[in-house]
């Protein structure tokens, strides 16, 4: 069974498209640059978002100046795994976080070791940006008109 891909979408959305797409390269640059300037590349666990971030750097620069249905599928599961990476990386924060303020404080237990963790020197929600930066990526996809597919009407015989 073949299938075509369907034409060009509004003006209007594709402007959004395009901001969209910009936003997330731009904001992926400058999360990037965040991390690499607090040397967030000390582990394997600290690598991953830096890999994600310069794989959707190149993957969204290539799909600006060219297009095409497969480059956006890889797009979109890049951005699905910005999703995880974001959720993982607030349990990790909170998990290092926990772990230094119970090696302070053996005793600390409760809503007074939940706070201490969430205002530790780790950022815990700061990973929550590679989860918004998914999204972002995400909605660009949305119904994209590349992805559109249908299947060709034959005549009846």
């Amino acid at each position: 069974m073949s299938t075509l891909l369907t034409g060009p979408e509004p003006a209007p959305l594709g402007a959004i498209r395009r901001w969209l797409l910009w936003s997330l390269i731009l904001g992926s640059t400058g999360t990037a640059a965040e991390l690499l300037l607090i040397g967030h590349d000390e582990s394997t666990a600290q690598f991953v978002p830096l890999v994600l971030l310069a794989v959707a750097i190149l993957i969204g620069v290539v799909v600006a100046l060219n297009p095409s249905a497969p480059g956006l599928k890889l797009f979109r599961a890049t951005m699905v795994l910005f999703l995880a990476s974001g959720l993982l990386g607030i349990g990790l924060h909170y998990q290092g976080n926990e772990e230094f303020e119970l090696e302070r404080q053996p005793s600390a237990s409760g809503l007074a070791l939940t706070w201490k963790t969430l205002r530790g020197a780790t950022p815990v929600l700061a990973p929550g940006s590679m989860s918004l930066l998914g999204a972002i990526g995400l909605a660009f996809t949305y119904r994209h008109p590349l992805l559109r597919v249908t299947t060709p009407s034959f005549p009846p015989s």
